[in-house]
């Protein structure tokens, strides 16, 4: 999904200084696997997710982004916990600057995604935690997977 228009407005007024965002994170497990994407602005691997609109409540966050990028709603669960820091902080192409702080929440799909938001992801894969830990990815994905195996 390209920029949402409250950032942009605020990028309007900062310029590519750092913003900080809310975001939200989907937890997808079955099986003894997680569902992970791959990004496509990174090739990266990473949990599904996205930013929290203005007035929009974190749950209805995570069922409208895995809506959006897997064309699922899912049924959403439990929080497993908040993260941020170094780690979700990012320079984009384009020289944004930005810092995230995600909730990641446990979500369980109805059926299996057959199409995906092709702006955003390049594939999707469904890979135990030992696995993951040997892809290209985003690090801070390894706490919440972490923490999500412990629940």
């Amino acid at each position: 999904m390209p920029m949402s228009h409250y950032v942009q407005q605020l990028r309007t007024s900062i310029g590519n200084s750092l913003l900080l965002l809310p975001a939200v994170t989907a937890v997808i497990h079955s099986g003894g696997k997680f569902l992970i994407a791959r990004q496509r602005d990174t090739s990266l691997w990473s949990l599904v997710g996205g930013g929290v609109e203005p007035y929009e409540t974190p749950e209805a966050a995570i069922a409208r982004e895995v809506a959006e990028e897997l064309a699922v709603t899912p049924r959403v669960g439990r929080v497993v916990g908040a993260y941020g820091g170094p780690d979700l902080a990012a320079t984009y192409p384009n020289g944004d600057q930005v810092s995230y702080v995600t909730v990641a929440y446990k979500c369980e799909l109805p059926y299996e995604p057959s199409e995906l938001e092709q702006d955003e992801l390049i594939e999707i894969a469904w890979h135990d935690r030992a696995t993951i830990g040997q892809l290209p990815r985003h690090t801070w994905i390894d706490r919440v997977l972490d923490d999500a195996a412990r629940q």
